[in-house]
């Protein structure tokens, strides 16, 4: 494993903050995301890496000597967290603990360029549709509501009820158009429709709060969820009765769960019991690898769309760490 924030980048790295910290080097309780739209030759010349802290939105450009702050906004409240848009790599929507979205353009030096303010609790996921030929923005928020956004409407399009407790994470599929997943507190993983506001599979997943999903990039039918009851299920949305698999090794709650964007059966989750896990739930022996780099709860995670090998995560120790797992540099 190679020293951590010491590679060169491949892409935009994006961190968000829930302490009340100010300090550029203290990025607490961190989720990393990776621009999906950034183009090569800005991938090429180092990359930006950015972060969002209590109020304040940072964007870091990484080069050879190291990472200098590029930009900073600022907000009221706490950002919880933060996603790329698939057609402008300048553009980023937060969301955050006044139950408001924020539009960003980090070419601008004055922000927010727009503010949504619906939601009447904490918003604590957003996500931006993968599908470029529509640009729908999804948020999930501690008052059990789902929104979808238009991000050149000034209001909500469609809000989608059901769930019956927070909703902890929101993530559209990337397989199919206006599909959605959110996980919940009610311990349930919903699949939606934006062309119907009613719920069209709900997956009663774990016994416990579930506090991440994402979306097999390889399988339009497959998803994975984490909980606090230490486990990641992996579910087959044709037949939802049992959990394809089940992954067992974390000691306290997983945080966040990702996908491998490279192979297929290959997932990276991180947990309150400090470590960060990689798996292969194809193979008799699934766990692959586990770090443990971090001194506090690790909240934040996830894996490069330009490097087979990169991954960044971040924990309440105040580090964020880039680096190259043993796993990931070996066939899976």
């Amino acid at each position: 494993m190679g020293p951590p924030s010491s590679q060169s980048a491949s892409g935009l790295w994006v961190v968000r903050r829930m302490a009340l910290s100010g300090r550029l080097e203290s990025p607490h309780n961190c989720h990393h995301e990776i621009d999906q739209v950034l183009p090569l030759p800005l991938v090429v010349s180092g990359g930006i890496h950015t972060f969002a802290s209590c109020g304040t939105l940072l964007i870091l450009d990484q080069n050879e000597s190291g990472l200098r702050l590029f930009r900073s906004f600022d907000w009221n409240d706490g950002l919880f967290d933060v996603t790329w848009s698939e057609n402008n790599e300048h553009i980023l929507v937060t969301c955050s603990g006044d139950g408001s979205l924020q539009l960003w353009d980090t070419a601008k030096a004055a922000g927010p360029l727009q503010v949504y303010k619906e939601h009447t609790q904490e918003v604590y996921s957003v996500d931006w549709s993968q599908t470029r030929g529509e640009q729908l923005v999804v948020s999930g928020s501690w008052d059990q509501t789902v929104k979808l956004w238009d991000p050149t409407v000034g209001k909500s399009l469609c809000t989608f009820r059901g769930h019956e407790s927070v909703i902890y994470s929101t993530i559209w599929s990337p397989h199919i158009p206006g599909c959605f997943a959110s996980a919940s507190g009610d311990q349930t993983l919903r699949i939606w429709d934006v062309k119907s506001t009613g719920v069209r599979i709900v997956v009663p997943a774990h016994q416990a709060e579930i506090l991440s999903c994402d979306w097999c990039k390889y399988n339009e039918n497959l998803l994975v969820t984490g909980a606090v009851d230490c486990s990641l299920r992996g579910w087959d949305l044709r037949n939802i009765r049992q959990p394809v698999f089940e992954l067992l090794g974390h000691t306290y709650a997983i945080r966040r769960v990702k996908f491998s964007p490279f192979h297929a059966s290959v997932l990276a989750s991180c947990s309150y019991d400090f470590t960060v896990r990689f798996w292969n739930f194809s193979k008799p022996d699934p766990l692959l690898e586990t770090v443990e780099h971090h001194t506090e709860f690790t909240c934040g995670l996830d894996l490069s769309l330009q490097s087979p090998t990169q991954v960044a995560d971040c924990a309440w120790d105040e580090t964020i760490k880039i680096y190259d797992p043993v796993c990931l540099t070996m066939p899976a």
